[in-house]
């Protein structure tokens, strides 16, 4: 009987979704009508036809709604419920995973209609003209949204296979981060991508998009494993209850930000993108009111033990207005900002996104402050999280090294100094300041980050989840430590290609070249100037135990390995004869840069000068550690002859002794 009823549940929360995903598509539609053909208008281009026009808006709605629901399915299955103890996933997870699959597969095809639909729109023709091979490949060459699209739906297929074949939880997790990814091509290249001010767009953009997707779709996998009566319900709504919180501030901080750089107070009511913007807040607040009344009545309920009738209740209405805010913001997205909202940007702020104020001067670099959202953001974070960390410890009487707080905060400033200030303002325009950005994000943040033990603070802090209970963020980080990933990662030849193989493909390949038309690329960098020096110096000076230990002979010799190629790269950077970027630069026309094949040297000896302090500072601490390692492992000596009495020397003794008898002559 139980299972009958199971089976109704899990069928009846589908014409829910039906219903939500057809209400925002029918919302989409109506508002997309409403401006007419003014997106076309501004561009100059002829109205591509009814299919194409209401057609694209039908399959975004489909495609957001597919992704959402597959992102939100890998949460519940990877983090709101347990595996077993096997770390194989459990019924309720892997009920979760074969909806992502399917949703996946959704996704996939809604994402390879988006190409063709966005291809015709953004050329101004009917849809059926795009099917056309030559004429498709012409558009897809030509026109970013729809390569972002392939992309997507490469992702989407990904997940599509991967959901059929992955049982074990650290493949669940997996595969929801590669679904989070999945929303990040298309959302850096629409509307924010482009124009003045399109960092702070497209960086805002990103957090609303995966704040909004994980909202939304961890509620609806919440519902739908309320609905089928799954275990640990309680569990999964209380910890869902926290990430909706941050979610809904996230989403809020980021769409006004995003907002206010697409238009002006005075627009909000007076044009189209005003209302629409205005109906996304109002949705936003009545959605937070619900997620109040859900943490406050739903999940208070379910720990009372009074059952989950009001949290599924409350549930079904939020996603029934969650799926309006997306069809708004499909419309959104379809609806072009006012002409007069933004002034005409100049070619550095259609460039980099922003106008400079003159030469990069000490005090312009140290106090010309442009703040990055996602880095200078990570900065504050990583800072909060590691205090509070500390501050557990001490009200619980257990103490932490000084010096390790000290180096974890003077990296989380190193890195905000380096995205944040003057220098990662000129950093994007200047191929020198872009290169002492880079030694700071790759050679002296990472060396701080790790001599702060993070992990190892983690795990002190953290409350371990106990035998018989659900796994939470300490066994996740444990189990991170531990994973196949995190030890061929700090293997020591593949950090090394990583750290310093990277250096030379990325400026010697023409790929820096290409990396420096998109703000994505320069985040994409960024990340791995960061994640490829914290994990070659993670093993060779990292405080916190790393997945494979190497001797402190091993440790010395990876760092002699890593210098004569650091060095190298600084001296073929100063004695290169062409100009890596010149196409980008020369467009930029600096007034102040009138010698690029200079710059371009100056970069090259910062390069090459920049790595000897850093390089000084990890053998200083890697001796310290090494002395100190043969310190402690003399006590643990001292200590064992104190407790068996010399019992090593006497029997070291009593050898030589029996062997001294042996060799007397008999009489």
């Amino acid at each position: 009987m139980e299972s009958e009823v199971s089976s109704r549940r899990k069928v009846s929360v589908l014409p829910l979704l039906a219903v939500s995903v057809v209400l925002a598509a029918v919302i989409a539609v109506a508002l997309v009508a409403m401006s007419g053909g003014a997106s076309y208008v501004i561009a100059g281009l002829p109205d591509p036809g009814v299919l194409t026009h209401y057609g694209l808006g039908v399959v975004r709605v489909l495609a957001d709604a597919a992704s959402v629901v597959c992102v939100g399915s890998l949460l519940l299955a990877a983090f709101l419920v347990p595996p077993q103890s096997s770390g194989t996933v459990a019924r309720d997870g892997y009920a979760a995973l074969r909806t992502a699959g399917t949703a996946a597969w959704v996704w996939f095809f809604a994402a390879m209609l988006s190409v063709f639909f966005t291809a015709a729109d953004g050329a101004g023709k009917p849809v059926t003209e795009v099917f056309v091979p030559d004429t498709f490949l012409d558009l897809i060459d030509a026109i970013e949204q729809p390569k972002a699209w392939l992309i997507t739906a490469a992702v989407a297929l990904l997940l599509a296979l991967g959901c059929r074949l992955a049982l074990s939880w650290g493949w669940t997790a997996v595969l929801f981060f590669v679904s989070v990814f999945g929303l990040v091509p298309v959302a850096v290249t629409g509307h924010s991508a482009s124009g003045g001010s399109h960092d702070m767009a497209t960086n805002s953009l990103l957090y609303h998009l995966v704040a909004a997707s994980i909202w939304v779709g961890g509620l609806f996998a919440l519902l739908a494993h309320g609905w089928r009566r799954g275990d640990h319900l309680k569990l999964a709504a209380t910890r869902f209850s926290k990430v909706a919180l941050v979610c809904w501030v996230v989403m809020a901080v980021s769409g006004v930000i995003n907002a206010l750089v697409r238009i002006k107070l005075g627009d909000l009511f007076t044009t189209d993108y005003g209302l629409l913007v205005v109906a996304k807040v109002v949705a936003l607040l009545v959605l937070g009111v619900f997620g109040q009344q859900q943490r406050t009545r739903g999940v208070r309920d379910l720990v009372d033990g009074k059952g989950g009738g009001q949290l599924l209740r409350l549930a079904a209405v939020e996603l029934l207005i969650m799926f309006v805010t997306i069809g708004i913001a499909t419309a959104l997205a379809r609806t072009p900002p006012p002409e007069d909202a933004i002034t005409q940007p100049s070619t550095t702020e259609l460039l980099i996104g922003y106008n400079l104020p003159g030469p990069p001067t000490v005090l312009r670099l140290l106090f010309s402050w442009r703040f990055d959202l996602v880095y200078g953001t990570a900065a504050l974070v990583l800072a909060g999280l590691y205090i509070a960390g500390v501050l557990r410890l001490r009200r619980r009487g257990d103490s932490w090294p000084v010096g390790r707080t000290v180096a974890w905060l003077l990296g989380c400033f190193v890195l905000l100094m380096a995205t944040s200030s003057g220098l990662g303002k000129y950093s994007p325009a200047m191929f020198s300041v872009h290169m002492g950005g880079h030694m700071l994000l790759s050679m002296v943040a990472p060396v701080l980050f790790v001599l702060g033990g993070p992990v190892t603070l983690a795990l002190r802090a953290l409350p371990a989840a106990g035998k018989e209970s659900p796994p939470g963020p300490r066994e996740w980080i444990l189990a991170f430590v531990r994973s196949p990933l995190a030890k061929v990662l700090t293997h020591p030849v593949v950090a090394l290609l990583l750290f310093v193989g990277s250096f030379y493909v990325l400026y010697f390949s023409g790929l820096f070249d290409t990396a420096l038309n998109y703000h994505w690329a320069h985040l994409v960098m960024n990340a791995h100037f960061l994640l490829s020096g914290y994990v070659f110096y993670w093993p060779v000076i990292g405080i916190d135990p790393a997945p494979r230990r190497l001797p402190h002979l091993g440790r010395l010799g990876m760092m002699f390995a890593a210098m004569p190629f650091h060095a190298f790269f600084g001296v073929i950077l100063m004695s290169k004869q062409t100009i890596i970027g010149e196409t980008f630069y020369q467009q930029l026309n600096l007034p102040w840069v009138t010698d690029l094949l200079a710059d371009q040297r100056l970069g090259g000896g910062i390069a090459w000068a920049s790595g000897e302090v850093p390089v000084l500072l990890v053998l200083i601490a890697l001796l310290v550690q090494w002395a100190r390692a043969d310190e402690r492992e003399a006590k643990r000596n001292d200590r064992r002859e104190e407790v068996t009495g010399d019992a090593d020397l006497a029997a070291y003794n009593a050898m030589l002794k029996q062997l001294a008898e042996q060799g007397k002559p008999r009489p």
